[in-house]
């Protein structure tokens, strides 16, 4: 049998990446690698991670995410990348010096793909369909995401925040949000933010209040449906393909998502199933148009979204398909077909 390793930093090693049952694995995000794993072993792969399988004796060698050192000459013609994470957060994914370094690559983004060198592959997402009717739906309108920020052209974290205060200030009765890290503030002084960061007192106090935060969420898939619309964003906008978990997240609950993110989402999920937030010129224009849908317009983009998650499009964004589609890609490559 072949041997392949999967290149990750603790505590993903020691195999625990592909463990379905790891506390690391929340909402199912590592479903994807338990998948490859699988599938590769189907065509004759043992895949590991790096510290039980080394790369010296693999034949294939799998990036998570662009390696913080180079890449040995010698391993190059072995070495496979996974691209994740956009510029936003990982610059020195997208720097096209050092994609050289690889024999193959794996990414969302349309604007790279070629299916010689860039190959599709898609954020995955491990949920069913758990609708509730618009009639047993207790709340409106939510959000969910951690409290982050990142200085870029593209961002789109200062726009959910944007979106929290305009609610909290117009229709405070019928939002509320949810999220890691809101009760804590995050300090940027020079020197010395390491050390301010840990004092846990320091940051509750310099906090900013949220009156509409109603703390993290051990199940978002619970929370959203109990609500008929969430703010989903990106961490960016205007990146082809950036289709993230965020928008399945609410898909799945039978929340309807409104959506800001990738410019061409249509390509992959049909227009019924979310509200583009670029079409409407604000807050108070999106508002007016989510208090004024009908219980019938509301249960259609239900339908809607219940067709596409069951059909062939989708497929395309489930961890079992996306892994098929990666290990016959890189097959073909090193069969050299």
């Amino acid at each position: 049998m072949k041997k392949a390793c999967l290149v990750v930093t603790a505590p993903y090693d020691k195999g625990e990446i592909f463990n379905p049952r790891s506390r690391l694995n929340r909402d199912n995000c590592l479903q994807f690698f338990y998948d490859l794993k699988l599938c590769l072993a189907k065509n004759g792969i043992d895949l590991n991670t790096q510290d039980i399988h080394s790369p010296e004796v693999c034949d294939f060698i799998i990036f998570n995410e662009m390696p913080k050192y180079s890449v040995p000459e010698s391993l190059k013609n072995k070495a496979v990348l996974l691209l994740f994470e956009s510029e936003l957060i990982r610059p020195d994914n997208w720097d096209l010096k050092k994609h050289n370094q690889f024999k193959q690559i794996f990414t969302w983004n349309d604007s790279f793909v070629d299916n010689r060198k860039y190959f599709k592959f898609n954020f995955t997402h491990a949920g069913g369909v758990d609708f509730v009717s618009f009639k047993k739906k207790t709340g409106f309108c939510t959000l969910i995401a951690g409290a982050k920020s990142v200085k870029h052209p593209l961002e789109l974290y200062s726009k959910r925040i944007e979106a929290i205060r305009w609610f909290e200030e117009h229709d405070p009765a019928n939002f509320q949000f949810f999220g890691m890290g809101w009760s804590m503030h995050t300090f940027n002084v020079p020197v010395l933010s390491k050390i301010l960061n840990r004092l846990q007192f320091l940051r509750r106090a310099f906090a900013k209040q949220w009156p509409s935060y109603h703390g993290s969420v051990v199940d978002k898939l619970t929370t959203l449906k109990k609500y008929k619309f969430s703010i989903c964003y990106e961490n960016a906008y205007g990146i082809p393909g950036y289709i993230t978990e965020k928008i399945f997240d609410s898909l799945t609950a039978g929340c309807i998502p409104i959506y800001w993110g990738a410019p061409n989402v249509t390509d992959f999920i049909p227009q019924a199933c979310f509200i583009d937030r670029t079409q409407f010129s604000s807050y108070e224009e999106l508002n007016t148009f989510l208090h004024g849908m009908t219980e019938s317009e509301y249960e259609n983009r239900l339908n809607d979204i219940n067709k596409f998650l069951k059909s062939d499009r989708h497929k395309w964004f489930e961890p079992l398909f996306v892994a098929q589609k990666v290990t016959e890609d890189m097959l073909k490559i090193n069969e050299g077909r």
